[in-house]
Formats: structure tokens, C-alpha cells, sequence
């Protein structure tokens, strides 16, 4: 039976995203930045991450980024720049993240030349119409080191998802505190999203009013049957959206890349964090 894009792009996630994450998790992505004099996680973060839209303000990050309080966004930006200027913020997250890949990856050498070989054909020129964090990604070029091009490759792949999704949130009528109050209602830990993405107590008791105004949560806190099926109904967009770069792949070809991919998205998977704010799963190898 014929597998449809989108149920390859929905296999393909949990086994690039990992790749990419370390750059959240991982000691030498952190360490990077601290040494850089970016102190605290979320500088570092908010710095590296939207290095390529320049030196914004906070507005733009939220609005891409989506899930973010504004106010903790706000923390960290413009001030940031200040510290670090976008450029040299993009070459801290980029050294730390390959620095990363190359101490968990170490014995998949030859597997990580031959996964950024065919990640980064799928990866470059990515349609960024509609998809702000996709385009300003892709205007970059790409690193000659193998790990340096397969980390770019899978977070170019990531962000294209991750715009999609956010496309589909807004599609759905809800907000960055909405989805994750819903989230946390029907699979994840609130513990694992709200302090990470910055929402006061009262922002997210009024996001779980408004969903219980909705019917999407009952009021022991509970998703409700219509609250997952929106979550469902999302999760289904979000993989339309996404399946753009995996129309080229054969059902043959999917199979040896997610062959290929699957034990290194193991190796980078001991460095994250289960569960986490992303939704990760944790990977099998």
C-alpha cells in the first residue's frame, strides 16, 4: 500500500528532530554561549534561535516562535544583541550544536556524512511562503563539515514543521497559552511546558477558561473528546504541511533513510530530555 507525504513526514519528525534538539540540551551547545557571556539559558536560546531575522525585538519572536509568554520573551530581547550581535549568535549556536553531534555521534562518522548527504538535497530550498523562520533559515548556507550540514539540514526541516504547525494552531483558534494548557490537559506535563514557556498561573488559568468555554476541557482540567480531536485534527495539518519536501521519496527510500537516521536519532536522544516542552517522543534505535 502506498504511504502518502504526510505519513512520511510524520515518520521522518522523531527521527531529525532529535538531531537538531541538542542544540537545546546538549552541555556543548549550552557551554557555547555561557563562555560566549550569553549566562542563562534562554539568552542563549532566544539569541541563537532567531539569530537569522537579525536583530529584532521581542514582537516577531513571539509571533514565529508562538508558544512563548511575551513577557519572557521580552527578557531577553533586544537586549540580547547587545551581547552578542545575530551573526555571532548564529556561528555560537552552530559550533555548539556541532560540537554536540560530534561527541554523541562519535563512531557514526561514515552514518552522518551519508545522512547529510541526503537530508540536505530534501532540506534546501524549502518554499518559505507563509513560513518566516523556514525562510530566514534557508537564506543561510549550508556548513562543509558533514555534522555541521546534517545539524542545518534538520533544523531547516524542523522549522518548515514547526511553521506548519504554528500555521494550523492559528487555524484551529487557538493561542500560544491555549495550546499548551490543552496539551497539558491531555498528554503532557504542565511541569514540562508553562515554567518553560514563561506563563504566569493566572495567564494559564485564563487559557484553561477559555478552552473550557469552548468544550475542549472539562472542568476537572481534562481534555475532552472534542479537545483531542482538535489536538488530532492539528497534528493532521501539521503533517500536510510538512510533506512538501518528502514528495520526492520513494516508499524505498523512505525505509533507508529512516534506517539510516534511526540510530543516530538514538545516540542524539541520550542528551534530551523525556518528556519535554517539544513533544517529543523518546526515539528507538
Amino acid at each position: 500500500m502506498a504511504v502518502s507525504p504526510a505519513a512520511t513526514a510524520r515518520a521522518m519528525w522523531p527521527l531529525f528532530e532529535p538531531i537538531h534538539a541538542v542544540t537545546y540540551f546538549a552541555p556543548e551547545a549550552l557551554a557555547a554561549y555561557e563562555d560566549a557571556g550569553l549566562r542563562g539559558f534562554w539568552r542563549g536560546y532566544f539569541a541563537g534561535r532567531a539569530a537569522p531575522l537579525g536583530p529584532v525585538g521581542p514582537e516577531p519572536v513571539v509571533a514565529a516562535f508562538f508558544g512563548f509568554a511575551p513577557a519572557m520573551v521580552a527578557r531577553a530581547l533586544p537586549a540580547v544583541w547587545a551581547l552578542a550581535a545575530p551573526e555571532r549568535a548564529l556561528e555560537l549556536r552552530r559550533a555548539g550544536a556541532t560540537a554536540a553531534l560530534t561527541r554523541l555521534l562519535a563512531g557514526y562518522e561514515h552514518e552522518v556524512e551519508r545522512a547529510a548527504e541526503a537530508l540536505a538535497p530534501l532540506a534546501a530550498g524549502l518554499d518559505g511562503a507563509g513560513r518566516v523562520l523556514t525562510a530566514a533559515y534557508g537564506a543561510l548556507d549550508f556548513p562543509t563539515d558533514p555534522a555541521g550540514r546534517l545539524w542545518h539540514a534538520a533544523t531547516l526541516l524542523r522549522e518548515h514543521r514547526g511553521d506548519g504547525h504554528v500555521a494550523a494552531l492559528v487555524a484551529a483558534g487557538l493561542d500560544g497559552c491555549e495550546t499548551l494548557a490543552l496539551r497539558a490537559a491531555a498528554d503532557l506535563p504542565r511541569a514540562e511546558l508553562q515554567p518553560y514557556r514563561g506563563w504566569t498561573d493566572e495567564e494559564w488559568q485564563a487559557a484553561e477558561h477559555r478552552l473550557l468555554e469552548r468544550g475542549l476541557v472539562a472542568p476537572d482540567g481534562s481534555a475532552t473528546d472534542a479537545g483531542r480531536d482538535l489536538l488530532r485534527t492539528v497534528e493532521a495539518a501539521t503533517d500536510r504541511a510538512a510533506e512538501r519536501p518528502w514528495r520526492t521519496l520513494g516508499p524505498e527510500e523512505a525505509v533507508r533513510l529512516a534506517g539510516l537516521l534511526r540510530p543516530l536519532a538514538a545516540a542524539c536522544g541520550t542528551a534530551l530530555r523525556f518528556p519535554n516542552p517539544m513533544g517529543l517522543p523518546k526515539p528507538v534505535g
